[in-house]
């Protein structure tokens, strides 16, 4: 395990693949997962190897094992995204492919937006349509978080990611700020000023992220790919999500 310092927190990282990659690539995890749970378990790290790329990993601020403050404060996402620049700043990597999941989709599409420059192709997974539509309840995940006994969260889905962390044995108190954090507002306005080559993949049956094509259209010439039979959890791993990664990498996504 490798760990590299960002707006003055301790962060940890993997690195693989060839280290004289021709190019590189960073992965950044969902809410509630960790590196080795979102990429390295669902076979990422050795299919990213085999294609020649230098991959990176972090664990996001408060999840997996980076510092995890209590204060929502330290999750602007903004700040978020300055630590993947911070990796490669780190590593020695001025440009980089950027892959995301959930949350990560929502840190990797502010990059984008802060600093387009250093990112070459732009991935966003587990994200769709509902982007756009209005908050979930406000506070109900960190709600969830923070509940004494699980059993007594209502939504089936704040259930699901509660449990998702208490079986990673996260820091429920830091998820609960993480969810909390201040967040640049990602608008169809905003987005249009994102000029990289972008792809935007969800399951099928994934409710929270809704049609990947809605996403797609507010992004100028993004790709959008929906993977059958998956939904929110379950396409991360799907063979299909490496190839149509890969094969958009390559340029033969049409």
């Amino acid at each position: 395990m490798a760990h590299f310092t960002s707006d003055g927190l301790d962060l940890a990282y993997d690195e693989f693949g060839p280290a004289d990659g021709r190019k590189a690539i960073v992965l950044v995890h969902g809410f509630s997962a960790n590196r080795t749970e979102n990429w390295k378990r669902m076979g990422w790290y050795d299919a990213i190897a085999a294609k020649g790329l230098r991959g990176f990993a972090l664990d996001n601020r408060g999840h997996g094992e980076s510092a995890k403050p209590h204060d929502p404060a330290q999750y602007d996402r903004e700040t978020m995204a300055r630590d993947v620049f911070a990796l490669m700043d780190h590593a020695g990597v001025e440009r980089a492919h950027v892959l995301g999941f959930s949350m990560g989709s929502h840190i990797t599409l502010t990059a984008a937006l802060l600093d387009p420059g250093r990112i070459d192709h732009l991935v966003v997974a587990g994200v769709g349509a509902t982007l756009f539509d209005p908050p979930r309840a406000e506070g109900a995940m960190a709600e969830a978080m923070e509940a004494a006994n699980p059993d007594d969260i209502a939504d089936p889905m704040l259930k699901s990611f509660r449990h998702f962390a208490d079986e990673q044995k996260e820091d429920r108190l830091a998820l609960a700020a993480c969810s909390r954090g201040p967040r640049l507002p990602l608008t169809r306005d905003s987005l249009m000023g994102i000029r990289r080559p972008t792809l935007v993949v969800a399951g099928a049956r994934d409710q929270l992220a809704g049609p990947p094509q809605g996403l797609a259209d507010a992004i100028p010439g993004a790709k959008a790919v929906t993977l059958p039979g998956c939904d929110h959890f379950s396409c991360i791993g799907h063979p299909m999500f490496k190839a149509t990664v890969f094969d958009f990498f390559d340029g033969w996504l049409e």
